[in-house]
Order: structure tokens, then sequence, then C-alpha cells
């Protein structure tokens, strides 16, 4: 899948502003690195690495842009993603592959985690935009607040040379208090997945699947960058 990818890479942008420390090894960002071993760390490509080590401060903006190479989502994962557009659309809307997406990356001054901005194009209508922060807390160290309340516990790993976010818990989040949500509330595990294909671009990867229901969405996007 990865090496058919490689051919097919769509021109793309990854961009910041022009502060000299971005991009600095001796003023890296090293929290998600804190969350990894040393040896799970070493197991990461070099561009993988430098990627989740980018310093973002000072008002800074990463951009990935590319074009999603593959979804699938069931009956009832579309029924669920209608659903959940009342608390900012998290899931997928659109089936479409070959769609442009854009992704950006800023600092999140309240939290001191990252916002993290989704854009996927749809064939009708006005983008589909997915906010979300990660943020270095909770009870791994790592969740993914979408607003309205709740939030995911993420563990994180390696696995095959990728870096792989898995949730743990899905919780209720007011400040620093957490009321952890029942297994029939929530949707089921979500894995994102961050997989190099070549030095300058990534393979992204959201996979939720629930424990009776199955494979409820199956999504895939290429991102390229290129430094300007």
């Amino acid at each position: 899948m990865i090496s058919a990818l490689k051919t097919n890479a769509s021109p793309a942008l990854e961009t910041s502003t022009t502060k000299p420390e971005i991009g600095n090894s001796e003023l890296g960002d090293l929290r998600f690195r804190a969350l990894l071993t040393d040896d799970a760390w070493a197991n990461l490509p070099p561009a993988v690495r430098k990627r989740f080590s980018k310093r973002l401060n000072g008002g800074a903006t990463a951009i990935y842009s590319g074009r999603v190479t593959e979804i699938r989502v069931s009956k009832l994962g579309r029924v669920l993603a209608q659903i959940l557009r009342v608390i900012g659309a998290p899931l997928p809307l659109s089936s479409t592959i070959n769609t442009p997406t854009v992704v950006t990356v800023t600092e999140d001054a309240i939290s001191g985690g990252q916002n993290w901005t989704r854009l996927f194009a749809r064939e009708r209508g006005f983008p589909q935009i997915i906010h979300s922060v990660k943020r270095f807390s909770g009870p791994t160290g790592l969740e993914e607040y979408i607003g309205f309340g709740i939030a995911m516990a993420l563990s994180i790993g390696v696995e095959s040379g990728a870096l792989v976010f898995r949730s743990s818990k899905y919780n209720l989040a007011f400040g620093h208090w957490r009321l952890p949500l029942p297994r029939w509330a929530t949707p089921g595990e979500l894995t994102v997945s961050h997989n190099e294909v070549t030095p300058s671009s990534f393979l992204f990867t959201l996979h939720l699947e629930h424990r009776a229901f199955g494979i409820l969405v199956h999504q895939e996007a290429l991102y390229d960058q290129e430094r300007l």
C-alpha cells in the first residue's frame, strides 16, 4: 500500500512563520519525545522525529497538505458521524477519495498543548473542518480534546517504525477534573498512525473499531511536505 503511494504523492506544502528558532534542534519540542522510551524514539525515522519535535512557539504554524487516498465507513459509522456533528463533527462525513486535505498545527497558549485543525474538501458544500487540541496532561500524559467537554486519553508508541496513538479512555473533562465515560457510551477504540512513506511524505491513518460492531471508520491520507 505504502510503496504504491510513493509514486502518487500529490504536491503539498509545509510552511511556518519566519521564526529562526523553528527547526533548531537546540530549541526543539521534547514533549512527544518524553512520552516514549529511548528505544522507541530511536526506531522512528529521522523525518518523523524531527516533525514531532518541531518548535512552534511565537505564533508559528506548521501546514501539511495532501489527499485522502482511502476511506471506508460502515453504515453505523455514517450514522455515528452524523450524530457527532453536534459536538464538532470529529469523524469523516464524506467517503470520497482523492479529495484535498490540509492539516495545520499551532501552539495552544491556554493548555500548553497544540491546536490541530484538519480540513477535508468535499464534492459539495464547504469543506469539513475538524478542530482538536493535543494536551500533555491526563492519566496517560497525552489527551485529545475535541471540545464540548469531551477528551480522549491517548497512549503513544512506535510500531514497525510508525508513530501510533491509541485511545485509552474517553472522559468528560472540565479543567483538571476527569469523569471516565462507560464503555457502552464510547464509539470504540480509535487508532491514529503517522507512517513515513518517503523522507518528505507521510501516511496518516485513522481507524475506529468497535468491539461489538467491528470497523466503523478507516481513513488514510497522504501528505507531502516541502520546507520553504
